[in-house]
């Protein structure tokens, strides 16, 4: 008689629900703790050709070395298609602060530099780049 493993999901993972929570952890003051989920959405993104879906489920890395779709989610998604633009407001630090925009970077692994250029913003056009001397 076959033998079956049980696997149970962790849950499903909302890309806008986590970023949304990034972006909290940040305001807060816990920057690292934002950057993980940051690149941690980022990098699942890849395995979804950069196009996230509204939701995916939620097994341990061990498991499964990479994001599982779930049969009934919507791709493209709109809400989950903004994810990636405030995660990396978070991961800039992206601030709107007396007629200009501060920037506040923190990355987290693998990313060791990341830049945005050409952005407008109420000061006119800028670059947003952040770069970790240690890992650069």
């Amino acid at each position: 008689m076959a033998t079956t493993r049980s696997v149970t999901t962790r849950g499903l993972f909302w890309p806008h629900d986590n970023s949304l929570i990034a972006a909290g952890l940040r305001r807060y003051g816990y920057r690292e703790e934002a950057a993980t989920i940051a690149v941690a959405i980022l990098e699942a993104a890849q395995y979804f050709l950069g196009r996230l879906p509204e939701t995916f489920a939620g097994y341990a890395r061990t498991l499964t070395e990479y994001p599982v779709e779930y049969p009934t989610a919507c791709s493209p998604q709109a809400w989950a298609t903004g994810a990636p633009l405030l995660l990396l407001r978070v991961l800039l630090g992206l601030e709107p602060k007396d007629g200009e925009v501060a920037q506040d970077p923190v990355l987290a692994e693998p990313i060791s530099q990341l830049a945005l250029r050409g952005l407008s913003g109420p000061a006119g056009i800028y670059d947003a780049v952040a770069r970790d001397a240690a890992r650069a």
